[in-house]
């Protein structure tokens, strides 16, 4: 038996030096075509060299044995960066391509994460509400006035601008969910405050839009509450009806609860690659600015989540989930908003940007979290 574990072992470390050595590979081709197209002119071959180097890092992450858990921040940069460099991919091709599919995918996510749930889960709120309730309050607080906060201290164009609010006025993303299973955290509370903010999203992102944005941009509240509720509400409900029938009748609850998680976290990438194919020109005209002003965002969403949290009475592990819900927006719903509501390209190019940062994130700071559990976990 001994000699058996000091074989798998061996081969484990075997495998991991050679995706070491592919990751190195990737990131050496990365460099290659950075000078390539520093120095000369960047065409399809260039393009394509970067491409392929951003799956093969990405492939390399993900079976890494110790790296597993930056694996769906690195997907997520890969269709982004993909999306980036062969634009046409995602606008052009199949039957529903482009800004079309957006609406499709989320709504795919939010049925996904829906079929995640259980009536069990809303019963949490009446057991254990002041969590949720701190959380709900924080993701419909800080996140907003945040991205208000920021797009002044950083003078950015009203267009660009009402992109940060309307990331922040959006519930949590679908994401968080994974990324709290990965730190550790309360997955349970996580879901909880995932689905109340996000049914409550018709009323409260419109809203807040209003309220924070109204008095620059013309703000069809009607109109982005019918969006919201088509898009997320609907599917979300759709999803939950789901599994409970799978649960009624035993179809392999489990099994297929992993296939449409994985269905969802497939669209979340999709949306990704979509909204970074349609900013290409934004995002190059942003610069340094704009990814501040997300990072920021971002990052102060953690800390607010987490503090206001530990104020307000939460345990360790439940201040974390909390954190992280409002760290992580759903910038995939701000990015449907911004396209077919407010129908201005230059909001769409902060979501564009706040989804794979987010990602990357949320996936260090889970990482980080997960090697420094709480005391009860120990």
């Amino acid at each position: 038996m001994e000699k058996s574990s000091e074989i798998l072992d061996a081969n484990g470390r075997n495998q991991d030096r050679f995706y070491v050595w592919l990751l190195g590979l990737a990131c050496l081709a990365i460099l290659i075509s950075f000078v390539l197209n520093r120095f000369t002119v960047y065409d399809k071959s260039t393009a394509m060299i970067s491409a392929c180097a951003t799956v093969m890092a990405a492939v390399a992450i993900a079976l890494h044995s110790r790296m597993r858990t930056y694996s769906f921040a690195t997907w997520v940069i890969c269709f982004v960066v993909v999306g980036f460099l062969f634009p046409k991919l995602f606008l052009e091709t199949g039957p529903i391509s482009g800004l079309k599919a957006l609406p499709y995918l989320i709504q795919i996510a939010m049925f996904g994460m829906g079929a995640t749930l259980t009536f069990g889960d809303f019963e949490r709120i009446l057991r254990t509400p002041w969590p949720v309730a701190i959380g709900f309050a924080l993701q419909y607080s800080c996140m907003p006035l945040l991205g208000w906060g920021v797009s002044k201290l950083l003078n950015l164009p009203p267009e660009i601008a009402l992109g940060v609010i309307l990331v922040g006025s959006c519930p949590g993303g679908v994401a968080s969910n994974v990324i709290t299973y990965l730190a550790r955290g309360n997955v349970a509370l996580s879901v909880t405050i995932t689905a109340c903010t996000t049914l409550a999203a018709p009323i409260m992102t419109p809203l807040l839009m209003y309220l924070l944005a109204g008095q620059t941009v013309r703000i069809d509240y009607l109109a982005m509450m019918q969006s919201i509720f088509m898009t997320v509400f609907i599917p979300v409900v759709g999803g939950l009806a789901c599994n409970a029938l799978l649960t009624r009748y035993q179809w392999a609850t489990k099994r297929v609860e992993g296939y449409l998680a994985a269905l969802s976290m497939l669209a979340i990438c999709l949306v990704c690659g979509v909204i970074a194919s349609n900013s290409v020109k934004e995002i190059q005209n942003a610069g340094f600015v704009l990814v501040l002003a997300v990072l920021l965002h971002n990052n102060l969403g953690y800390v607010f989540g987490y503090w206001g949290a530990k104020i307000g009475g939460c345990e360790e592990a439940d201040a974390r989930t909390i954190a992280i819900e409002v760290g992580l927006q759903n910038g995939g719903m701000a990015a449907v908003l911004a396209t077919t509501v407010i129908q201005k390209a230059s909001a769409a190019v902060a979501p564009a940007l706040f989804g794979p940062i987010m990602n990357v994130t949320g996936s260090l700071l889970a990482a980080w979290w997960s090697r420094n559990p709480v005391k009860a976990d120990s």
